[in-house]
């Protein structure tokens, strides 16, 4: 059974990181519809492999709540969507807070400097979103700090997410250049993996280690 469970999920991941790439092309090439569906297909596909490797039911809400954002954020239902990318923001800040490997003061700081400046460089071409976008980013930026005092691989995806929306920022602040989209929906993709299997991956040391003893 466990062998069956692996196995799909190889599958799933690699259907996934397929998804990514055709998300990526269809970006580069300027095809609408591609560019639609293989990005509604992304979180439900990582969604279905955590499932695979016992993720907690915080982690799989997130990547559910990172689903309907997408969805959402292809429509007119805008708020919406940036509600469920908050409450995903939510649900990865608490997987990540209840079980943090180590709290670096350093590392707080560094991200609130980050936060920072990216609110003063943003906010004058933001105009009447100035205040949301800075809020959004401080919610990334505590996800940010506490993926990574959960572990290293968990810390480097919630990196690459607010890098990923940061890069959306850019574009809403009239700061907009060539391949943007492309290498914001690559952070986006990685950033997620990485935030997932950073908890799957300590999950499945330390039933290694239950199983050693």
């Amino acid at each position: 059974m466990r062998l069956g469970r692996l196995a799909l999920g190889r599958r799933v991941l690699a259907g996934f990181w397929g998804a990514t790439v055709v998300q990526v092309a269809a970006i580069v090439i300027d095809a609408k519809i591609l560019k639609q569906t293989s990005k509604i297909t992304l979180m439900p596909l990582l969604w279905q492999w955590s499932r695979t490797q016992d993720a907690p039911p915080l982690l799989q809400a997130a990547l559910l709540a990172s689903a309907a954002g997408d969805l959402l954020l292809e429509t007119d239902l805008q708020l919406a969507g940036i509600a469920a990318f908050a409450a995903a923001q939510a649900c990865y800040l608490a997987v990540f807070l209840s079980e943090p490997a180590q709290r670096s003061w350093r590392v707080l700081a560094a991200y609130a400097a980050l936060w920072a400046a990216l609110v003063a460089i943003l906010s004058p071409g933001l105009g009447s979103q100035r205040v949301p976008v800075a809020a959004y980013a401080l919610l990334l930026t505590a996800t940010a700090v506490a993926s990574r005092w959960h572990n290293s691989r968990s810390g480097l995806g919630g990196a690459l997410f607010l890098v990923s929306d940061a890069l959306i920022a850019l574009r809403l602040a009239g700061r907009d250049f060539p391949g943007r989209g492309a290498l914001t929906m690559s952070t986006y993709a990685v950033g997620q993996y990485l935030l997932t299997s950073g908890v799957t991956t300590t999950q499945d040391d330390l039933t290694g280690s239950g199983h050693r003893r």
